[in-house]
């Protein structure tokens, strides 16, 4: 997938996608010639780390926002 539907996928904006991209907090992608596109199963495993099954489970691993690394 290109960023705009990789970013449709996620229910993110391609430019929220972009800066994830940018500061290295995103999922992974590949370049191909020019092109970035993205394996939806990478989008699956980098949304999957934000998965929790109730508001009170610590979190073992967390999706930052955009510009903060952890």
């Amino acid at each position: 997938m290109v960023t705009r539907q990789a970013a449709a996928f996620l229910s993110l904006s391609p430019r929220t996608l972009e800066k994830h991209r940018v500061y290295g907090t995103g999922p992974v992608y590949r370049k191909l010639g020019g092109r970035v596109v993205y394996a939806i199963g990478d989008l699956q495993a980098w949304a999957d780390l934000g998965m929790r099954q109730s508001t009170s489970e610590r979190a073992r691993t967390t999706i930052s926002p955009v510009g903060v690394r952890r």
